[in-house]
């Protein structure tokens, strides 16, 4: 998998799609802080890790993966409250914003996640601190 992020943005998307109440994928520090992210801002539930995964998947010296589990949230209509979810800055083109460039998503209805030299936050949060970085993706 070239771009694992991306692929996390993709299964959030498809199990809002279908209505499906909880996501689970390979752990990883970077996706687990972007779900935490997500999970401050009200826009999933609840990020969890799940020692040795729900899936059972082993690696071949038979030792197995934590799994993220990611609990979906919807509105009382049975609709997801993510509208959208993409990547922005991927592997073969990165895309940076300086503390002056940062975007506004939705005129400030959603979210950039940008990560930072001092972690992962939103770019409302990297505003007020006044620092720049990569910008992972936008959610609304």
């Amino acid at each position: 998998m070239t771009d694992p992020i991306a692929d996390m943005l993709a299964r959030i998307r498809n199990a809002s799609v279908v209505k499906k109440q909880e996501v689970s994928l390979p752990m990883s520090k970077i996706k687990y802080a972007i779900a935490k992210v997500l999970e401050g801002e009200g826009w999933i539930q609840k990020a969890e890790v799940v020692k040795g995964g729900i899936s059972g998947r082993k690696n071949s010296k038979n030792v197995s993966f934590d799994e993220l589990k990611i609990v979906l949230k919807y509105k009382k209509s049975g609709k997801s409250v993510i509208t959208s979810i993409k990547r922005i800055s991927n592997p073969g083109l990165r895309i940076y914003a300086g503390k002056k460039e940062l975007p506004r998503v939705l005129n400030n209805f959603g979210i950039a996640i940008i990560s930072t030299p001092q972690g992962l936050m939103t770019n409302k949060e990297a505003r007020k601190k006044k620092v720049g970085g990569e910008v992972i993706c936008e959610v609304y």
